[in-house]
């Protein structure tokens, strides 16, 4: 006769814990579930494919021209003339970067910093210019 191991448990009635709670179906039903092995390994293929921009050397000409229309904001300032920049905004995770156009109401330069200051407090550094525009500069189209 063959021996049954299970012969001596299988009539027993199930065990429950007298200090611990039951666990809910769907906590237990997450035990199985599946996982993902590799945590963020999606995020890092969907970085590696973004794809940044190299930023552009200016000729002399494009930096004379951005220098005159500085200046002509500067003497301007009291108007708040409303102007478009485009410049390079480096990436923070990857070489390169992208370029972007913010309008906005100039206010001033700031010297110490370097940088474009508008109205609403947007700061633009000075070196990352790439153009400005504005209805401003077309009072002044022989100049620059």
């Amino acid at each position: 006769m063959p021996v049954n191991n299970y012969d001596e448990i299988i009539n027993l009635p199930h065990h429950v814990s007298e200090t611990r709670p039951r666990m809910s179906q769907h906590d237990r039903a997450a035990q199985f579930s599946p996982f993902a092995a590799l945590t963020g390994y999606d995020s890092e293929i969907k970085e590696t494919e973004r794809l940044t921009d190299e930023k552009l050397e200016l000729d002399d000409y494009a930096i004379s021209r951005i220098d005159s229309c500085l200046q002509i904001l500067i003497d301007n300032a009291q108007g708040r003339p409303t102007i478009s920049i485009t410049f390079f905004k480096a990436d923070e995770r990857k070489n390169g970067g992208t370029y972007a156009t913010f309008s906005g109401d100039f206010r001033r330069i700031d010297e110490s910093n370097h940088t474009v200051v508008l109205t609403d407090g947007t700061t633009i550094p000075i070196e990352d210019i790439y153009a400005i525009e504005g209805n401003i500069f077309r009072l002044f189209d022989e100049i620059i």
